[in-house]
């Protein structure tokens, strides 16, 4: 089976999908076969299809159909336990792992599944995806948006990954937004406290280039 790793964020809008892409094309460039999950989605046009699995896609290695990437696409750019509730379906996670394996269990090297927002975001009423990367026992890589607050918001996420008995892998700091004041001294800062490697320090690129944000990347980092 292909060594798996779980993306989750310390927020909504963080950059995790920029992030997955620059970590695509950074393992495709060090030689492994790539592919990549979004088991959920909520914010999808006419066809049914999501702009982050669809530049996922454009990114890994793996030929794929779109099903096979993102096999619950709901229409709603909402929480997704709120989304799947209106359009009348029912997730739940044993359902997403066995679609997750499925991927898993094909002949790549590395594999990605993101999530949707952050760790403890609910796919029902007593499930959230933490429970999805927990039933598949994957490592964890946190994608910390760098921005006034995320010192709190990676540490706590950090340590509820921890409480779940799931090992953080590895983080990488994204600038989705323009560059934080005192960015170097926050940098420092995460770099002390988080239990787990940086895997990088992702610019703001304006247009988005992930072959750029590749070379800010050191995947031989993952734990």
């Amino acid at each position: 089976m292909s060594k798996t790793w779980f993306v989750t964020g310390t927020d909504t809008g963080v950059g995790k999908t920029a992030v997955c892409c620059a970590l695509l094309k950074a393992a495709g460039a060090a030689g492994l076969a790539t592919a990549a999950i979004k088991p959920v989605a909520a914010g999808c046009d006419e066809q049914g299809h999501n702009e982050d699995a669809l530049q996922m896609m454009a990114c890994m290695s793996a030929q794929l159909e779109y099903e096979q990437v993102n096999p619950l696409a709901l229409e709603a750019a909402v929480a997704p336990h709120i989304a799947a509730r209106q359009e009348g379906r029912r997730l739940s996670v044993s359902r997403l792992a066995g679609l997750c394996r499925g991927v898993m269990s094909t002949a790549n090297d590395f594999v990605l599944i993101e999530g949707a927002g952050g760790w403890r975001v609910p796919v029902g009423p007593r499930e959230t995806l933490a429970d999805l990367a927990r039933e598949l026992q994957v490592g964890v890589i946190l994608v910390v948006g760098m921005r006034l607050g995320c010192i709190n918001h990676a540490l706590l996420t950090a340590e509820a990954i921890q409480r779940d008995g799931l090992q953080l892998a590895g983080w990488v700091a994204n600038q989705s937004d323009c560059r934080m004041m005192n960015h170097e001294e926050n940098l420092d800062t995460l770099c002390d406290l988080l239990p787990a490697p940086l895997l990088g320090d992702v610019p703001r690129l304006s247009p988005f280039d992930p072959v750029e944000a590749s070379r800010h990347l050191d995947i031989k980092r993952l734990k």
